[in-house]
């Protein structure tokens, strides 16, 4: 079913970034709806942080078109604008303010109502945790604690889409578990752009994955689509009396052979080849003991290092 333009809040089509002769990004286009996570990924210097500047108006791409909400970005920047709520990966903090008075601060710059803006900012508080601390200044804060309230700024004004970049760096592990829950809180009745080098952390929350490369989009698909895609499909292999690896890597159509724990062994296959049936007949023959053989469940972290690592190894 296609999604309606009211479902969509966010629209990218073509989206490139130019630095003189360097090409940060590379005809980028996504699409986000309502109510979806979306996990943004890449190696460093992959284009993401320039790719979200872009989304939310604080770089102007060098090709390409961007509609918040169906505003356009380009054209109407301010009412674009009023649809984003953005933390950066440095937040920006006012570190001489107590919390209170930073998100009241970040509140009023986003032109909340004065009507509406003590219950929003009470909101922004109390989903962020940081109700306690809300008279202690920014600058006494632990980096956990700012972190959240560089979230509590982006949510204040209840934007329709809001692009986080690496939300959970310095947190410990109860306060992740917490932001978490929050991030997909905020996913049920608006948009989410999660940036994050924490990969089971994309499998807990997004419902769709966008991994970037060299400033061009190298996948994109839903969690579920993510764990049956193989990119050189991979089987594990238990064999009870196992062969040199060196054996197992020889046989016609076998890419790589790793071993994956006592006894089984992870065989990745070429892209255009299917050696089941060489391998099955060669542990009949050899008498190798075959006890198991299992597709892999892909993970977001094999389908990123496979993604990147692929495009690395041809250069």
């Amino acid at each position: 079913m296609t999604a309606t333009t009211s479902e969509i809040t966010i629209s990218a089509q073509g989206l490139s970034r130019r630095f003189g002769a360097h090409t940060a990004v590379d005809g980028v286009t996504l699409e986000l709806k309502r109510g979806e996570i979306l996990g943004f990924l890449g190696p460093n210097g992959a284009g993401k942080t320039t790719t979200m500047q872009m989304l939310t108006g604080n770089l102007a791409p060098s090709a390409g078109s961007i509609n918040i909400c169906g505003v356009d970005l380009l054209e109407q920047p301010a009412a674009a604008k009023s649809h984003i709520g953005y933390l950066p990966e440095t937040p920006p903090l006012y570190r001489e303010l107590t919390v209170g008075e930073y998100i009241d601060l970040a509140a009023r710059l986003h032109r909340v109502p004065k009507s509406e803006r003590a219950a929003a900012v009470g909101e922004a508080l109390t989903r962020c945790g940081l109700a306690d601390v809300s008279k202690k200044l920014v600058g006494t804060l632990s980096k956990g604690y700012q972190q959240r309230a560089g979230i509590a700024q982006a949510i204040v004004h209840r934007p329709d889409v809001v692009i986080l970049d690496e939300p959970t760096v310095g947190l410990d592990p109860n306060q992740i578990r917490e932001i978490r829950s929050l991030i997909r809180e905020l996913g049920r009745d608006r948009s989410v752009i999660l940036s994050t080098h924490i990969l089971p952390e994309v499998e807990s929350v997004c419902d769709r994955v966008v991994i970037l490369h060299h400033g061009k989009t190298v996948f994109g698909d839903t969690i579920d689509g993510l764990k049956k895609f193989h990119g050189g499909r991979i089987v594990h292999v238990g064999l009870r009396q196992p062969p040199a690896v060196a054996v197992l890597a020889a046989i016609p159509g076998v890419a790589r052979v790793e071993v994956d724990g006592a006894n089984i062994f992870r065989v990745s296959f070429d892209d255009k080849a299917d050696p089941t049936e060489a391998l099955l007949r060669r542990a009949v023959e050899e008498s190798w003991g075959l006890f198991q053989l299992v597709p892999a469940q892909t993970s977001v972290e094999e389908v990123f290092v496979q993604l990147t690592r692929k495009d690395e190894a041809a250069a």
